[in-house]
């Protein structure tokens, strides 16, 4: 079994004379705040020695105790120590000494009698704080790099965009984070890979479980991600363990979250400010020890103005957000991706790998691809299953991309985008449609039936105008 892993990243000092009051404060944030690297040091002469030798992050203060006060231990700390957010504890509810502990660089000011909800509150909002310029620095050390440092990480997906590798260094600085992650893109672009490569760089003790949450109505969500008790309800005849329970210390991937009811979404909003969840059928709450990723191919944004997704659960989800760029804009993956499925299709159906015709890269970058990375593959498996000789047919890829528009995702140009309007002559009609041959002819590479198909006319069509 393994040990239970420690939160937050750093330590958490807790620092106060009276040793009942040290204990309370030590269960209360390892009970419903879920903290448990803490510290505990009841000489306010130990401190400094104790954040020079541990990698501590938060400083929980008391205001009033012997040999050094905590007025004086926050100005050492502040000083020595300014990436350190101490939160301070009063025994008396004194506003000059609040607004004197904040002037000095206090995170927060609470006082011992507070509703203990909102001390843990408090301590929260400062380790994520800390958290946050801690990824913050991170990811400004990646992004200086021109390659992500974990490989192996992403060693499932085949690219050679530089947009993606951005991606790769963005994931590798905000994998460690406890931070919901939002990975958004367009069908079939891989966003399960990024999930896994997230859960892989997190070094989780526990597993990834992914589940679809697009088909579940709101019971079905419940009970799939809360579990129940026995008798819960009608047909609950055993206790069921939730999907949070599975993952836990692991990875919790929900995938299409752009689909679930308002239901569901309030619930799910809660698990994630609150960190704790109920089974079906039971009064005493759970703690969630799972990092959560999410993802969608949805348009949240305009979900939103819709009202068919809560604006507070989206920017719940937003601390950390991984676009993933759609096919049409990686096309230099395309060779890499077509031998790459060519080898796989060929592995699955038992054949030898097929020689690919040097023009169909070229044909296959005057399409869209509507469903990317997915739609490339099954056409791919179908033209192998299909093949007989030693170079594969292009026939089945033209009858597939057939006479559809080469890219449905591009606008037509408006008047503003008219190359000509800027033109204080201009050209004939004649010389218009020269210069479209002459440069599909160029970006075709020569081929005839490809550049036909960049010009949306037939290929007789053009070699009757190249003959002309």
């Amino acid at each position: 079994m393994n040990r239970k892993a420690l939160y937050p990243a750093f330590g958490v000092l807790l620092v106060d004379d009276e040793l009942p009051w040290l204990k309370r404060l030590s269960m209360t944030l390892e009970g419903p705040g879920a903290i448990n690297n803490l510290i505990q040091c009841s000489d306010s002469r130990q401190v400094m020695d104790l954040i020079a030798a541990q990698k501590i992050g938060v400083v929980v203060l008391d205001l009033t105790m012997p040999h050094l006060s905590g007025e004086q231990l926050l100005e050492q700390i502040v000083a020595e120590h300014p990436q350190i957010r101490v939160v301070i504890l009063s025994g008396m509810n004194q506003l000059e000494t609040a607004v004197h502990c904040m002037r000095q660089g206090a995170f927060d000011y609470f006082v011992k009698t507070v509703d203990e909800g909102r001390l843990v509150d408090g301590v929260l909002r400062a380790v994520r704080m800390v958290e946050l310029e801690q990824e913050n620095h991170v990811m400004r050390q990646n992004f200086f790099q021109d390659q992500p440092e974990s490989h192996e990480a992403f060693a499932s997906i085949i690219t050679a965009s530089p947009v993606l590798r951005k991606v790769f260094k963005y994931v590798e600085a905000v994998a460690p984070s406890r931070q919901p992650i939002l990975i958004t893109g367009e069908s079939g672009v891989g966003k399960e890979l990024i999930a896994k490569a997230i859960h892989q760089l997190s070094r989780s003790n526990g597993p990834l479980v992914s589940v679809n949450v697009a088909g579940l109505d709101d019971n079905h969500f419940s009970d799939t991600l809360f579990g129940h008790l026995r008798g819960a309800f009608t047909g609950a005849d055993s206790r069921r363990n939730g999907i949070i329970e599975q993952a836990a210390e692991g990875t919790l991937f929900l995938d299409e979250i752009g689909d679930l009811s308002p239901a569901s979404q309030v619930k799910l909003l809660r698990l994630l400010q609150e960190g704790e969840y109920y089974p079906l059928g039971s009064d005493q709450p759970k703690q969630m020890s799972a990092r959560v990723v999410v993802s969608t191919h949805r348009n949240l944004e305009a979900r939103m103005a819709s009202g068919e997704f809560r604006r507070d659960l989206y920017y719940r989800l937003l601390s950390h957000h991984v676009q993933i760029p759609p096919l049409r804009h990686r096309k230099e993956d395309l060779p890499l991706l077509l031998d790459h499925f060519l080898e796989k299709a060929a592995c699955q159906l038992d054949k030898k790998k097929p020689t690919p015709p040097p023009e169909l890269a070229m044909l296959l970058t005057t399409y869209g691809f509507p469903g990317n990375i997915r739609e490339l593959e099954a056409m791919i498996h179908d033209a192998v299953s299909l093949h007989e000789g030693r170079i594969l047919s292009m026939k089945s890829f033209v009858e597939r991309i057939g006479q559809q528009k080469l890219d449905e995702h591009v606008p037509n140009l408006s008047a503003g985008e008219n190359p000509f309007s800027g033109l204080g002559e201009l050209p004939s009609l004649q010389q218009a449609g020269q210069l479209l041959v002459d440069d599909a002819m160029r970006r075709a590479e020569g081929n005839q039936s490809i550049a036909s198909r960049l010009l949306g006319i037939s290929q007789p069509a053009l070699s009757k105008r190249l003959k002309k």
